[in-house]
C-alpha cells in the first residue's frame, strides 16, 4: 500500500509504503510521528494524521498493489 499527500495546486508526494511483510517505509520528510499507519491485513490499511495543523491541508491517496 501506498500513502499520498496532494497539497492544493501541487503534484502527489509520496508519504509512505507498507507491506504486511515489512515495517513502514517513510519518504525524507515524513514519519510516523505525524502519519501513522497500520496495515491490519494485505487488503486494509488506516492512515492517522497526528496533531493536524493548516499545513496538514491537502487530498490524500491510498493505493494498492499486488507487487
Amino acid at each position: 500500500m501506498y500513502w499520498y499527500q496532494q497539497p492544493p495546486r501541487n503534484g502527489l508526494k509520496l508519504i509512505v509504503s507498507s507491506s504486511t511483510w515489512s515495517h513502514n517505509s517513510y519518504e525524507d520528510g515524513y514519519s510516523e510521528a505525524k502519519f501513522e499507519v497500520n496495515r491490519e491485513s494485505s487488503n486494509y490499511s488506516l492512515m492517522t494524521i497526528k496533531n493536524v495543523t493548516p499545513q496538514d491541508e491537502a487530498t490524500y491517496f491510498c493505493a494498492a498493489s499486488d507487487r
